[in-house]
């Protein structure tokens, strides 16, 4: 008997391979700030949510402010991101899961329109049963978010578990109660995840999943 009905997925950097690309834009954003750029391992360990504390760690928030920054890297960052590609090995989870009856989840941070868009461009809607996203571009907290789908649909948090590539996804399971597990190739070092169940590719997913 499979043992989780509800999977939420994050979208990017788990779903979306935008690694390189959000780390190519930070670059051009400190650059035209005339800013020391930073290394791909540098992004990997310095990437945060909120998304504004990670801005602080490289920006003076009160010369730059983080709404400015937020503004200008989702100019730079929606359009581009129709160019990307999804991670191997992810649409056969999806459909996999799909298949045994599971409800798959999308759960981002990421502007709910913007989202959307993406999900259009990439032709993946089919595989989830609901979409969930904020109500704006800053890259908070999907805390209340999911909590809130959680309590409408009266979801057991043991039937359910969350698979993303960040600490905030960790974050997030535990405020619920669910199992998660980390994907390394993602927006965050592999060494920051260590205190998480990871997974290096999505084929890893199913004997971990069905063990729970």
């Amino acid at each position: 008997m499979f043992k989780k009905k509800y999977i939420f997925w994050d979208f990017n950097g788990t779903v979306l391979d935008d690694k390189r690309l959000c780390y190519d834009i930070l670059n051009q954003m400190l650059e035209e700030s005339g800013r020391k750029k930073v290394t791909l391992k540098d992004y990997l360990m310095i990437f945060d949510f909120p998304v504004k504390n990670y801005y602080a760690k490289v920006y003076d928030l009160e010369e730059t402010p983080f709404e400015v920054l937020s503004k200008r890297f989702i100019e730079l960052y929606q359009p581009s991101s129709y160019n990307e590609k999804l991670h191997k090995g992810i649409l056969d989870s999806l459909f996999y899961y799909k298949s045994m009856g599971v409800k798959n989840i999308l759960l981002s941070a990421s502007e709910k329109k913007n989202l959307d868009q993406q999900i259009n461009h990439f032709s993946i809607g089919h595989y989830f049963d609901d979409v969930l996203g904020t109500t704006n571009t800053h890259g908070e907290s999907k805390i209340g978010v999911a909590k809130a789908y959680v309590e409408k649909h009266k979801i057991n948090p043991k039937d359910a578990i969350i698979i993303g590539d960040t600490l905030h996804d960790a974050e997030v399971a535990e405020s619920l109660g669910m199992d998660v597990i980390l994907y390394t190739k993602g927006h965050q070092h592999k060494s920051r995840l260590k205190k998480y169940k990871t997974i290096d590719n999505f084929y890893e997913l199913s004997e971990i999943i069905n063990k729970k």
